[in-house]
């Protein structure tokens, strides 16, 4: 497929938000050490995650799969996102709502690509 991963744009770009999104964690109330900010992290670094798997995989198949899954993980972190913009209007979240929305663009159109 590629060399690396890390020559993915869609997967630079997943860690980035990853990055953001702990910042944005670190800023929750301790109340949400292990719920919500724990959550989102584990959400966020879940999308990058699957991209690297599946691209070490060697199939287009199993490619498409884990791509579905950080599209899935994508859609979950925004949710969580939303919740801590409802909860908690004091913690600001940049733009990372935007760059995950990229991503997830990005994932839906390597997934139309591939699959």
């Amino acid at each position: 497929m590629q060399n690396s991963v890390k020559d993915l744009i869609v997967w630079r770009k997943a860690m980035d938000v990853v990055k953001d999104i702990y910042l944005t964690a670190r800023n929750l109330p301790e109340s949400e050490r292990f719920g919500l900010a724990s959550q989102l992290c584990r959400a966020a670094v879940s999308i990058p995650s699957n991209i690297a798997e599946g691209a070490k995989r060697g199939t287009k198949k199993e490619f498409v799969h884990f791509l579905h899954i950080a599209s899935g993980s994508a859609a979950e972190a925004e949710t969580q996102l939303i919740l801590v913009s409802r909860l908690y209007p004091n913690v600001t979240l940049g733009d990372v709502l935007t760059k995950l929305s990229e991503v997830q663009k990005m994932l839906a159109g390597l997934i139309r690509v591939k699959g």
